[in-house]
């Protein structure tokens, strides 16, 4: 793999980031340069609160021209309902950004279209992503993808509902019968969702994988080949249908239900249980609303493994700018730029040394759990150039599997068939 040189002044040596996360096609650009480098990112703020990624964006590009006078750099930030499509149709326009910040790679690099990260990064930036995530970046063992942050899942719980059921609030279940029976114990004492379930298209496939996961199962085999119709992936999703939804102890329709409704609905205290990531942390801490965490359960105790979701990172070679992507990138994941959007968003950094650092910090104790199933999550199959399209259909289809009046096997086996499908068209390019 080809590596540029180390540059000092690029490599971990950045300003402290402001930051925020919401806002829609802003941009900002400094320096003298008549073409400015493009960046485009996805917005992490929250609707009406202010705090839009684009001020996190802005302090980084000031402080990097800085240091680099001689690179301008403009940033577009767009909502994540366009931001993958904005940059799917300026590479369809043959007009790509220099870099992008969007949620998958791996189409771009099969299409000969993205810098490897050895190509941009220096040696210790590349070295300091946590290896689980450098993998998750690959295709065909080549490092195209860079996260850029990620999170895991836990089960959150309402600590004051569980004892109103007469259930311990520090005893959260670790089984999946130990959850049904924790739900019945709500739903008789008037809890309105004892377990949320959303797998309407917002969460689908994230919600979905957690599941499989703790029943053995998973999107693929060790070797790649998918796995949707597995007959663990179907023993488990009978037992969501027949234990938790058909007694109706999930939302009405987890299949037209995203994970926005949920969350809102735990942090008004309406929720007995659901799977979060960190930042419902700060959503509930602003409700007043006592919670607690616990590792998924599984199927005969506590799941092995959790969901763990990254965004990502590429540059793209149609405009030449090789040298400049990599020292803005460098710059982008120094210790101090890169901790200061983690901090900030309640999210999970992508690098040893801003994992480290968040760990010491006392303010973050709540995170370490997240931080600890980090390095043994299972990711998303993001490096196969198909994932793109199966997910989008499992986004559509697989609430479908626990609808009362459907089957799982009928459910998993179409999107099974439509995945194989695409996974030899991609293969025939």
């Amino acid at each position: 793999m080809e590596r540029r040189k180390f540059l000092g002044l690029a490599a971990a040596t950045g300003a402290a980031a402001g930051g925020a996360f919401t806002a829609a096609g802003c941009g900002t650009g400094t320096g003298t340069q008549s073409a400015a480098l493009k960046v485009v990112a996805a917005d992490y703020g929250e609707p009406g609160r202010g705090d839009s990624s684009q001020g996190y964006w802005d302090s980084l590009v000031r402080s990097f021209h800085n240091r680099h006078p001689g690179i301008a750099v403009d940033v577009e930030v767009y909502g994540w309902k366009d931001v993958d499509r904005k940059v799917a149709a300026m590479v369809a326009a043959g007009r790509p950004p220099d870099i992008a910040q969007i949620g998958a790679y791996a189409d771009f690099a099969a299409k000969g279209l993205l810098y490897r990260a050895g190509e941009l990064l220096s040696i210790p930036v590349q070295a300091d992503f946590l290896p689980p995530l450098a993998e998750a970046g690959e295709v065909r063992r080549v490092q195209y993808g860079m996260p850029f942050v990620a999170s895991t899942r836990l089960l959150f719980y309402n600590r004051t509902l569980f004892a109103r059921a007469g259930l311990d609030p520090d005893a959260p279940p670790r089984t999946w019968d130990q959850l049904a029976r924790a739900a019945e114990r709500l739903k008789a004492k008037g809890v309105k969702i004892p377990y949320g379930l959303p797998l309407g298209p917002e969460e689908a496939p994230a919600e979905a994988l957690m599941w499989m996961l703790s029943g053995g199962g998973a999107y693929t085999d060790k070797v790649g080949n998918y796995t949707i119709d597995a007959a663990a992936n179907i023993k488990t999703f009978n037992w969501l249908r027949d234990r938790l939804v058909r007694p109706k102890l999930t939302n009405h329709d987890p299949g037209g239900t995203d994970r926005k409704e949920l969350f809102d609905a735990f942090a008004r205290g309406e929720v007995g249980m659901l799977n979060g990531h960190p930042t419902l942390m700060k959503q509930v801490r602003r409700s007043g609303v006592k919670y607690g965490t616990a590792v998924p359960p599984g199927a005969d105790g506590p799941s092995g493994s959790t969901l763990g979701v990254a965004d990502w990172v590429m540059a793209f070679k149609e405009n030449g700018r090789r040298e400049e992507a990599g020292r803005f990138l460098d710059f982008l994941f120094g210790e101090r730029n890169h901790y200061g959007f983690a901090d900030r968003y309640d999210l999970l950094p992508v690098t040893t040394s801003a994992n480290d650092r968040m760990r010491e910090g006392r303010e973050h104790k709540p995170m370490r759990r997240f931080q600890d199933e980090l390095m043994n999550a299972e990711f998303y199959p993001v490096g196969k150039v198909s994932w793109a399209k199966v997910s989008a259909d499992v986004k559509r289809s697989i609430g479908k599997a626990v609808a009362p009046d459907t089957g799982p096997v009928g459910v998993l086996g179409a999107i099974q068939r439509r995945a194989e499908a695409r996974d030899s068209e991609a293969r025939a390019r």
